[in-house]
């Protein structure tokens, strides 16, 4: 997934992701927050108490409007800002490279659409992301907000813009990387986590997509960029909503009563890629994921492991505790001999295994992202209509949108036997913005989501997309004209695509790969969010 800055999650999120790249279809949807869960502490008021003090001697009519979003007087973002070219997509909105007027600095703005805001609680996750992005402000490790705007359509934040591309792209490029390198990275993301806990915030979605380079300086810094789950807390505050990612989640999080301490965990799981490049709890679906993090069972047998320090595997283990109260602290973390800027991580080279391994994590799912858009975006008219008309018929009270209780009393009528929980998993998958309901357009690209398994011709189609020539494969050179559409075209992609795909090494993809690369279970999560 690409971010704000680089390429948003929806993200992952319960906003757009600041990522590029997530596809809604492989994102695990998350479950609606319990209302007896603590309230975070009040934050800091949006309110401008200049611009948005009423003018008594000016006619009513006159009186700029109000957003609903963030109370304050509306405003055209595009009277100050020239906007460029799409970074990124995510559940709520479109993040944009934009350009001052004046000034000609270039920022990355996430553009969130209010008409996808249909309650108060959506609401109040947009203003708490704003409110803590400020509340935030000033870290050299977390992307800075320059401003937040509303007009009639949009909310839009304009954030620092990350040109420096993405953790894995990095280290990647690089073609060599040691337990020090990988100790600065870790160092800097664990400092984010520091700086939100005593500034009592809770990230709750920690991951590499969340993290940008700011430039492509040797020397960047690491940004965090993406805040659309982090909460307020107070000490003792205990949570109960499912949020987060599926690799990264932490195992309180998954049994319903976490605190604080599961942004180390999920620091802990992005240390231990950056270390064997896999993730250290790994599930051909997502439920496998969870009961591989429930289990606790860490490998530090295989490859590349033995070769690692074991001042490195300490500190992974005491990041990942099962028990939350026995996690290292962020401080802690900081402060461990493997992790100290004068501290014991080793400049020798990691295995190059690692980085191989690093390349297939993140590679398979880019070819599938776009096979499923090439899907969705060649079914039929006739297809089309006979959706159309099977969302009217869930529709029953005409409001454009479906409900979870409408898919489920309507699948039966349509011949479809689902489960309660086939259904639900439906109605995540098809939830794009996390509000809760499924419209017209998030019903089209969940059924035909649902449907790919089964639809033989659909999986045709999409192959048949990317093999021009019809000779049965697909080379690199049809995969990178395929993939430019997609801004997803360069030589390095193309290639880790090929490798990951191509099972039996003769140079490009066959149908029978491409089919079975669409049908492998794909744990790459999200956060959208589901409320009740």
């Amino acid at each position: 997934m690409g971010n704000c800055n680089g390429a948003p999650s929806a993200g992952n999120q319960s906003r757009p992701a600041t990522n590029s790249g997530g596809n809604p279809h492989h994102d695990i949807n998350v479950i609606p927050a319990d209302e007896s869960a603590p309230r975070p502490p009040k934050p800091p008021t949006l309110h401008q108490s200049s611009s948005a003090a009423p003018n008594n001697h000016k006619a009513t009519s006159t009186a700029p409007r109000i957003g609903r979003v963030l109370g304050r007087p509306m405003e055209d973002v595009r009277s100050t800002y020239d906007f460029g070219r799409e970074l990124g997509r995510g559940q709520f909105g479109v993040t944009y490279l934009v350009t001052h007027k004046e000034t000609k600095q270039q920022f990355a703005c996430k553009s969130i659409a209010t008409h996808k805001l249909v309650n108060h609680d959506d609401i109040e996750d947009v203003r708490r992301e704003v409110q803590i992005m400020y509340h935030l402000t000033g870290h050299r490790n977390i992307v800075e907000l320059n401003g937040a705007y509303e007009d009639r359509h949009f909310v839009h934040l304009i954030m620092e813009l990350c040109a420096g591309g993405e953790l894995f792209d990095r280290i990647i490029a690089k073609g060599h990387y040691s337990e020090r390198e990988a100790a600065n990275l870790c160092r800097q993301m664990v400092t984010v986590v520091h700086n939100c806990h005593s500034m009592g915030v809770m990230h709750r979605d920690l991951k590499p997509e969340n993290f940008l380079f700011l430039s492509k300086a040797e020397d960047s810094p690491l940004k965090a960029t993406d805040f659309g789950l982090s909460v307020f807390f107070k000490p003792g505050d205990v949570f109960k909503d499912l949020v987060g990612s599926a690799y990264y989640v932490a195992p309180e999080i998954l049994r319903r009563r976490y605190g604080h301490e599961a942004d180390i965990w999920s620091a802990g799981v992005i240390l231990y890629i950056l270390l064997s490049g896999v993730p250290p709890f790994y599930g051909e679906t997502e439920q496998n994921i969870f009961d591989s993090i429930l289990r606790g069972n860490i490998d530090f047998s295989s490859d590349p492991w033995p070769s690692v320090s074991s001042s490195a595997k300490d500190l992974v283990r005491k990041m990942l505790q099962n028990d939350p109260k026995e996690r290292l602290s962020a401080v802690e973390v900081l402060n461990h001999p493997w992790m100290r800027e004068d501290g014991d991580a080793s400049d020798k080279p990691l295995d190059i295994a690692v980085l191989s391994r690093m390349k297939q994590f993140r590679a398979m799912n880019k070819l599938k992202k776009v096979a499923l858009k090439v899907i969705a975006e060649n079914l039929s008219e006739e297809e089309i209509i006979g959706l159309k008309e099977m969302f009217k018929s869930m529709d029953t009270d005409n409001s454009g949108t479906i409900t979870f209780e409408e898919l489920k009393a309507g699948l039966p009528k349509l011949g479809t036997k689902l489960s309660e929980h086939e259904v639900r998993q439906l109605m995540e998958a098809a939830d794009v913005d996390g509000n809760g309901t499924i419209d017209y357009i998030e019903f089209i690209t969940a059924t035909m989501h649902m449907n790919r398994m089964e639809r033989e011709e659909h999986l045709y189609t999409a192959f048949q997309y990317f093999d021009k020539d019809n000779s049965g494969y697909i080379t690199m050179e049809e995969l990178e004209q395929a993939l430019k559409k997609y801004n997803m075209g360069d030589e390095k992609t193309i290639k880790e695509i090929i490798a990951e795909v191509d099972t039996d090494r003769d140079g490009g993809i066959n149908y029978d790969e491409f089919v079975a690369m669409m049908r492998k279970g794909n744990p790459e999560l999200a956060n959208n969010r589901r409320r009740k």
